[in-house]
């Protein structure tokens, strides 16, 4: 109908022109100035972005045209459902889940049986230090790249890339300020404008606050974000893009039951309350944009980041082997610091051989980052060795038990004692990538995407002995590779696409194994294959994705140390055997009208061990891998009443499921036992969460109220093999949001 208007006016604006100047030569078939024309009601035109288009995929290409699933969630959905944490906005991307708050600190996420928060986290295109928990009101957008993106990231894991995309200046003038509040003390006002000092100059700016405490007794966050940004339009082909932004967050350390699920309530916090927390994280980025032509584009994009964690307290509690309640409270104080140099050039371009369609994306990318990795000791002053030093302490107070709360609450004021630094094994690491990719069209129904990316990355470590004051330079590693991809579409109508890919990528490693020593690359082959389908003009789309993913060497955070003891330093990792995970992702999005729609997906998910030594001590072939859930689900919808007595009410609903999965460790070789195996696997069961939302609309005015988890189901996120925290109970947030 919008269409039929607009052609209408236009039709009308057109041979009024002509009647204005050549009145003598209008024939009577056309409309004269003097005729009356009845006055048509307003028409407001609005553009809409491209769904077809995302920003994770960097080349610019259709999603359609694109040989594997690409799942964005907006900022329309972000602000529906009210999501204050990462963890919020995940739950409507199918087979992406948490895997655990990592003692507080951070959300870790995984993908097809793969973390993402090591390599696979970015944020506007350039990889991001995962270790703290991103602000979410500064997001214009979360993209969510499934399978392989080696080719155009570099070394990344398998299962899929998460890019944040934050809101950027335009040039229009406006903004929103929004306050929040809910249980356990929740606050969170927040503010978003922007605007244009001229016609070249447009700016931006978002920040936020928050304090809040948690249904975990002693546990409190308080964080406070600033995001500036400027767009300079240098000229009509030429834009540059300015952003910076600063996090700082105090959290209280919490591992939750520790490394099993035990029987104690949902709020019963097992650290000492002394316990705290601070991450320190800023960027700073320029991206250039140039178009030479409508068929050819330039980029340049560098960012810095600085990033500094540390936290000091009681680590995950530890059972005692006698079965008791009497478990050990280790001390744990951890600082890490890291700072990244990235710079990216690519060249976009479309050209044609003959009746061949290519769209061409090449370029170069580097990075540089320093890490330090701290390790601590702890001191007590009252007890001296015999050399009249302070003794080496290693638990806190006397052992507690955690199922008697009168017990183990008296000793939470226990002293804080003295510590030191005792090593900084500091890493330079250098990446270097060039790649080239075409999608090449053959026609309007068949096309290829071929690529190849050839890698280099070196890490140079050396450990800084504070004790013996002295440094010693480790070995220097060196890993490159060639990562090609091929993919294949079929698309027999232009509202169907079938699709094929193949590739092979390799990871290096990051960390070091128990003995002090570099770990191999681990080298991965991927095929995947799917449909992609649009129905109704876009208002309903479904993809449907297939994939394997056979990983020759899955490295994980090692159980132990050198000596033996329970292994508390992330940095200290292990290669555990061939991996394989195969399964199958359904994506439903429907949206029949502008203010209702709908998204649901479900993933199933089986990775197992398919190659180990079954040497005493490695895992079992055949074993399913702790923490990977095999099915996932999730469905939402969101409605606003356009007419009628409900006018601009609104309600929605999201409910998510994680299915069955395992905690603990894998079971290993062992020969001693009859069964030949160590039972260290614990079951968990699967759960549902579901969240309703009720909101109202009026004037410049949003009011939305959530009720979260409305079933109070109690479960838990298993961190790899340790810090067990249960997920929040049933819990209200508001929203009063006023836009100008």
């Amino acid at each position: 109908m919008y269409k039929n208007i607009l052609k209408t006016i236009v039709l009308l604006s057109s041979l009024q022109a002509i009647a204005q100047e050549n009145p003598n030569d209008v024939s009577e078939n056309y409309f004269t100035v003097n005729d009356t024309v009845k006055k048509l009601k307003e028409v407001v035109v609005t553009a809409k972005n491209n769904p077809s288009k995302s920003s994770v995929n960097r080349a610019g290409i259709k999603e359609k045209d694109l040989p594997q699933a690409v799942q964005v969630i907006g900022a329309e959905i972000i602000q529906q459902q009210q999501s204050i944490r990462l963890s919020d906005v995940v739950k409507n991307a199918n087979g992406v889940y948490v895997g655990s708050a990592r003692g507080g600190a951070q959300e870790s996420f995984w993908s097809r049986g793969y973390d993402m928060s090591a390599n696979n986290m970015f944020k506007n295109g350039f990889r991001f230090n995962s270790g703290s928990i991103p602000e979410v009101s500064s997001l214009e957008k979360v993209e969510i790249l499934k399978g392989s993106a080696a080719l155009l990231y570099g070394n990344v894991a398998p299962g899929g890339i998460m890019n944040m995309v934050t809101k950027t200046p335009n040039f229009k003038t406006g903004g929103e300020f929004t306050m929040q509040a809910g249980s356990y003390n929740f606050y969170k006002p927040s503010a978003d404008v922007y605007g244009a000092f001229n016609n070249s100059i447009a700016f931006r700016f978002n920040g936020s606050y928050e304090n809040s405490e948690s249904f975990r007794d002693y546990v409190t966050k308080e964080r406070y974000y600033v995001n500036p940004s400027l767009l300079f339009k240098v000229s009509d082909k030429t834009e540059i893009t300015l952003q910076a932004d600063y996090l700082s967050d105090d959290w209280t350390p919490d591992f939750g039951t520790g490394s099993i699920i035990a029987d104690v309530p949902r709020n019963a916090y097992l650290g000492a309350k002394w316990s705290n927390g601070n991450t320190k994280q800023a960027t700073a980025s320029i991206l250039v944009n140039h178009e030479f032509n409508k068929n050819w584009k330039l980029n340049f994009n560098s960012s810095f980041q600085d990033y500094d964690r540390e936290s000091i307290g009681t680590e995950r509690i530890q059972p005692n082997t006698d079965g008791s309640g009497d478990w050990n409270r280790p001390y744990g104080r951890n600082k890490a610091v890291e700072q990244i140099l990235a710079n990216q050039i690519s060249l976009q371009g479309n050209f044609k051989t003959g009746k061949i369609k290519h769209q061409l994306f090449t370029g170069i990318d580097t990075e540089i980052s320093y890490a330090d990795a701290y390790t601590f000791r702890f001191f007590n002053p009252a007890v001296l060795d015999g050399n009249g030093d302070p003794v080496t302490v290693t638990t806190y107070g006397n052992p507690v038990n955690i199922f008697d709360p009168a017990l183990y609450d008296a000793t939470y004021d226990g002293p804080i004692m003295p510590s030191e630094v005792t090593r900084i094994v500091k890493t330079e690491t250098t990446r270097f990538g060039v790649y080239a990719q075409d999608l090449i069209s053959f026609s309007d129904k068949f096309k290829a995407l071929l690529g190849i990316r050839y890698s280099y990355q070196e890490a140079k470590p050396e450990t800084h002995d504070k004790v013996n004051n002295t440094i010693t330079e480790e070995k220097i590693r060196n890993d490159r590779a060639f990562s090609p991809k091929v993919g294949l579409i079929y698309q027999p109508t232009k509202s169907i696409t079938l699709f094929s890919s193949y590739s092979n990528s390799f990871t290096p490693n990051t960390g070091i194994d128990i003995n002090n020593e570099a770990l191999e690359p681990s080298i991965i082959d991927q095929i995947e294959a799917g449909i992609k389908n649009e129905f109704w003009k876009g208002k309903l789309t479904t993809n449907v994705t297939l994939y394997q993913i056979v990983n020759s060497n899955l490295v994980q955070t090692a159980e132990f140390d050198a000596n033996g003891n329970i292994n508390t330093n992330p940095n200290l990792k292990a290669l555990s055997g061939e991996t394989t995970s195969k399964g199958i992702e359904l994506d439903i999005t429907y949206k029949p009208i502008d203010d209702f729609n709908i998204m649901a997906g479900y993933s199933y998910n089986d990775m197992r061990y398919t190659e180990t030594t079954g040497l005493t001590g490695s895992f079992i072939e055949g074993d399913r891998l702790v923490r990977t859930p095999q099915h996932t689900a999730n469905l939402s919808f969101f409605y606003t009443v356009p007419t009628g007595m409900f006018k601009n009410v609104s309600v929605g609903a999201i409910g998510n499921y994680i299915g069955d999965r395992f905690g603990g460790w894998n079971n290993q070789v062992d020969p001693t036992r009859p069964n030949g195996i160590w039972d260290r696997e614990i079951p968990v069961n699967g759960y549902t969460t579901i969240d309703v939302s009720l909101g109202y609309n009026w004037k410049k005015f949003t009011l939305l109220c959530k009720l979260s988890n409305i079933t109070n189901e109690l479960n838990y996120t298993l961190h790899e093999n340790y810090s067990v925290n249960p997920i929040a109970p049933r819990q209200i947030l508001t929203s009063l949001r006023y836009k100008f």
